[in-house]
């Protein structure tokens, strides 16, 4: 088994690529052959979408989530081509969530990913339309992959799929989160917060590659309640990481969180505590790798990975 280090460098490798073909895919399908092209250059309305699109999505990042979903597929036996296109749509859907909320109406971040947010290249409605963009693509993708997939399956996998995005998952945390700003709020306030906004696109990495491969309900609830942890350890250590972290490290500028006094673990129980909930948390994560299938070693990595990582 290859190490942690070259197990995320050749995902990454394999996502951005297949990111790349479906961005030239699109792109060829509704554009005349491409221009000199570049951050901020002036074209046609929608060729610099398509360049605000491409810069945000294939500038960087983790990728986490795609990961995740390959390495689902791994231990549940499935090949590429049933998980591939399902983690290339959870990166893009990631990414417009990036976007939007780093526009100066949500949190206004002038940094992402090491480089100028995409509204400060582009501009904010254009960067509007290429989150908007890049979601709608996300479902392109997932109607062109599983067209042929049985129809019980892959209406349960987009049930999933967008109830992760939705009021109920990933807009729902957002926006009460904005509400909770400079607000006293308790613990389990907080992580209702969070395991829409942070945690909900990371458990249906896991959940929805289960759905679609046919998994048994055991084994899909077991990777839908990994991914939950995983998703609550992620956020507790951003929240610490926005204290600890300097931009180099972060790619984002540290400090906003405390700055709009934002909801977050360190202000609600204090750093050590803190700390403590993130070490609980990733035991816990761990623990139940024990009872995944498939590379269980991978996923206990992964949970530490997460409480350790730098940025």
């Amino acid at each position: 088994m290859p190490d942690l280090t070259a197990w995320f460098a050749a995902g990454r490798r394999e996502v951005d690529e297949a990111l790349d073909r479906h961005l030239a895919a699109r792109a060829a399908a509704v554009m005349p052959p491409a221009r000199a092209s570049g951050p901020g250059v002036s074209g046609d309305a929608e060729d610099v979408v398509q360049e605000a699109m491409r810069y945000s999505l294939l500038g960087g990042g983790k990728r986490l989530r795609p990961l995740l979903a390959l390495l689902t597929g791994e231990a549940l036996g499935a090949g590429r081509d049933l998980c591939l296109p399902y983690a290339c749509a959870l990166e893009m859907v990631h990414t417009y969530s990036l976007i939007h909320d780093d526009l100066p109406a949500m949190d206004n971040d002038d940094l992402r990913r090491g480089r100028p947010t995409c509204h400060k290249v582009y501009g904010e409605a254009t960067a509007i339309l290429a989150g908007d963009a890049l979601l709608t693509r996300a479902f392109e993708i997932l109607g062109e992959a599983y067209v042929e997939l049985p129809a019980p399956r892959l209406a349960r996998t987009l049930q999933a799929f967008a109830g992760a995005l939705g009021a109920r998952g990933m807009v729902g945390g957002q926006s009460r989160d904005l509400a909770a700003e400079g607000k006293a709020i308790g613990l389990e306030e907080l992580q209702r917060i969070h395991a829409g906004k942070t945690g909900a696109l990371i458990r249906v990495s896991l959940e929805g590659v289960a759905l679609l491969a046919g998994a048994p309900e055991p084994a899909v609830r077991r990777l839908a309640e990994y991914g939950d942890l995983l998703g609550l350890a992620f956020q507790i250590k951003d929240d610490l990481l926005d204290i600890e972290a300097t931009a180099e490290q972060l790619g984002k500028t540290p400090g906003k969180d405390v700055a709009a006094q934002k909801a977050t673990y360190p202000r609600i129980v204090g750093i050590d505590a803190t700390r403590t909930l993130l070490r609980e948390t990733v035991d816990r994560a761990a623990a139940l790798a024990a009872d995944l299938p498939g590379d269980r070693d991978r996923f206990v990595q992964l949970a530490h990975w997460v409480a350790d990582r730098g940025a």
